[in-house]
Order: C-alpha cells, then sequence, then structure tokens
C-alpha cells in the first residue's frame, strides 16, 4: 500500500484557501516542520511569504496570491480598495500591491513584501460574507473581500481628483457590482460620515441613474451638455435593426440628433465594427450623427457644445448658445440660434 503524503490531511484546508496554507495551519493538520521544510525543497509548497505557503510550483495564479495576502496579514484582514475591485470586476487590470484592511483595533501589524495594508473602523462589518459555495467567476474559493460597495467608498477617500473618485462610482455600477442606491444609503453609514468627495459622489449618483455609463458620458453630460444649456439628451437609447439590437449614448430625438462616445479604451477590430453599425443603425432611424472621443469631450467641451448646438439649431432648436463662462472657448459668434440659421443659409 502506497504511503500517503503528508500533505492529504491538508486537502480540505487548500481547498478553501486557493490552494494556500498557513505554516501554523499546517503544523495543527498532520505535517512537521521537516516534512513542510521538504515539501519546499522538493517544490510541492511555494512560499510566498512568511509563514504562507502554495500548494504548486511556478507559475502562482493570481487567485493564491491574492489568498496569501490575507492569509500573511491575519488578523481578520480582507481585500480592499483597488484588490476589492479586481476580485468584483471593476478594475480594468490587477493591483500592484495588494491591499488588504484590518480592523483599526488589530493595532500595527508589521509590513510585508507586495502587501499594501490599511486600518478600517468599519471592519469587520465592512466584510462580504458569502454564501456556502459561493466562488469567483472562474470557480475559485473567493477570498475575504470588502463589500463592492464599501470598495467603491474606500477608492474614493483615496483619490485626489473628483473625476477620478467619480469613475469608481461609474464603473462599479455600470458593471453591475453595486447601484447608485446602495452607494448613497453607505455614505449614510457610521464610518462613511467624513467620506471624501461626498457631494460630488452624491451628484454623480443621480447622472448614473439616469443613465450615465461610463467616465466619458458623464464628462458630456457635466462639462458639454449641462455647462451649455444644451437640451437634455436620452441615455442609452435602445434601438432594433431587424434582429439586431443598439444601445445609443445620447439622443436628441426632437431634432434628430445623436452624439456617440468613444472612451479612452477606444480600439479597433470588433469596437469599430459595432460602431460602424450602430452609426448606421442611426442613419437608417434618420438621426444626425456626430462622435467624440476622450480628448474632445474632456479638453474640447466647448467646442464639442457649440458644434452640438449648431447642428440642434440646423434641425430646429431655438435656444441660443449659453457660454460656460468667462473663459469659454467655443467661437463668439453666432451665438443666437437666429444668427446661426442665418450663416447656415436657413429661413427663419
Amino acid at each position: 500500500m502506497p504511503k500517503k503524503s503528508s500533505l492529504e490531511p491538508l486537502a480540505n484546508v487548500l481547498a478553501a484557501q486557493g490552494n494556500c496554507v498557513t505554516h501554523e495551519q499546517a503544523i495543527k493538520l498532520g505535517p512537521t516542520r521537516h516534512e513542510i521544510a521538504t515539501h519546499v525543497l522538493r517544490g510541492r509548497l511555494t512560499r510566498l511569504h512568511r509563514g504562507v505557503f502554495y500548494a504548486g510550483g511556478e507559475p502562482v495564479p493570481r487567485i493564491a496570491r491574492l489568498w496569501a495576502a490575507v492569509l500573511r496579514v491575519g488578523h481578520g484582514g480582507v481585500l480592499s480598495h483597488q484588490t476589492a475591485a479586481e476580485v468584483w470586476g471593476f478594475a480594468d487590470e490587477p493591483s500592484g500591491p495588494i491591499h488588504v484592511s484590518v480592523p483599526r483595533t488589530a493595532g500595527r501589524l508589521p509590513e510585508s513584501d507586495g502587501i499594501q495594508l490599511h486600518y478600517s473602523v468599519r471592519l469587520p462589518l465592512a466584510e462580504f460574507k458569502p454564501a456556502p459555495g459561493d466562488r469567483m467567476p472562474a470557480g475559485d474559493p473567493m477570498p475575504p473581500v470588502t463589500h463592492p460597495h464599501d470598495a467603491v467608498l474606500d477608492l474614493a477617500n483615496s483619490c485626489l481628483t473628483e473625476q477620478e473618485a467619480v469613475n469608481w462610482a461609474i464603473r462599479a455600477c455600470q458593471r453591475g457590482a453595486t447601484t447608485p442606491d446602495v452607494l448613497a444609503m453607505s455614505m449614510l453609514k457610521p464610518g462613511h460620515r467624513g467620506q471624501r468627495w461626498r457631494a460630488e459622489l452624491t451628484s454623480a449618483l443621480a447622472d448614473i441613474r439616469a443613465g450615465v455609463q461610463s467616465p466619458l458620458e458623464h464628462r458630456y453630460l457635466r462639462d458639454v451638455e449641462r455647462a451649455h444649456g444644451l437640451p437634455t439628451g436620452e441615455r442609452q437609447v435602445k434601438t432594433h435593426t431587424g434582429t439586431s439590437v443598439r444601445y445609443h449614448d445620447v439622443r436628441y430625438p426632437a431634432y434628430g440628433v445623436g452624439v456617440e462616445l468613444d472612451g479612452v479604451r477606444y480600439q479597433q477590430g470588433d469596437t469599430a465594427d459595432r460602431d460602424i453599425a450602430r452609426d448606421n443603425s442611426s442613419t437608417l432611424a434618420g438621426v444626425q450623427t456626430l462622435r467624440y472621443g476622450w480628448p474632445q469631450v474632456a479638453y474640447q467641451p466647448c467646442e464639442v457644445a457649440y458644434e452640438v448646438w449648431t447642428l440642434l439649431v440646423r434641425n430646429g432648436l431655438e435656444t441660443d448658445f449659453r457660454p460656460c463662462g468667462h473663459s469659454c472657448k467655443a467661437p463668439a459668434s453666432p451665438v443666437t440660434a437666429g444668427e446661426a440659421r442665418a450663416r447656415l443659409g436657413l429661413t427663419t
């Protein structure tokens, strides 16, 4: 009868912890210190942090590194900030250091390479409690992590600008990790009453409820449409062409005008094909479409607003252009609908 491996008693713990185990857990379940050292020497265990091992060799999967960070910190630590956003699917890429929050009552803990520690007054209440059997999308066991709404508010607290903070809220809501109502309620709870960017987030949540689904759409709404007194457009308008369903970023149905926005991560290939199809469906519906990217909306909002206003006037808008302020960079004239129509050769 073949001799049993001293790792076999660890099977359940490894399965529940991303194939990771602490030295203390291993000793309690069977292997001796000498056997653990032998497993490391022979590549059956890989040391990821002091006292934390992965049951396997290189390359170490990301989920194991996340679990190892939480196990190394201990003291009720959970993944938070950018790493929680990664777990919940609203971060565009893995965080550099792995962010782990512990209850403030844990006191100062030793630093570990590759781990960014945070101290939270909201733990353990901010920890997500998975139901039995809850798994990551790839089937891996879910590591201890903050709720997605807590992750958004933690990230907003660390942001240097309003736009960064609002972007996290938009991204989390657009990808279904949380909702504007949950975020709004969370800001009223103890531990969030000193929330940074509170007023800006509250305003942005109203925009998200109205249909804004990306940071670029939010910029267009705030810096182009509202700042220059344009009509309020309809967001994410659903149309059908044959068996295809399209969603259009902004539409002004009374004037047959649409605006499509290409985000900062806009690429060629399938995305370009979808945009061509979307523009074609607008044309077939009698909608004239203007298209803008991040550079135009972020750095030339006045010029964008003037172009949209001009097309709206061509199609019947009778409202004058409203500069956003003394430093508005839109053309100085024409600024009345009548002047614009005359310049366009349209009869009044």
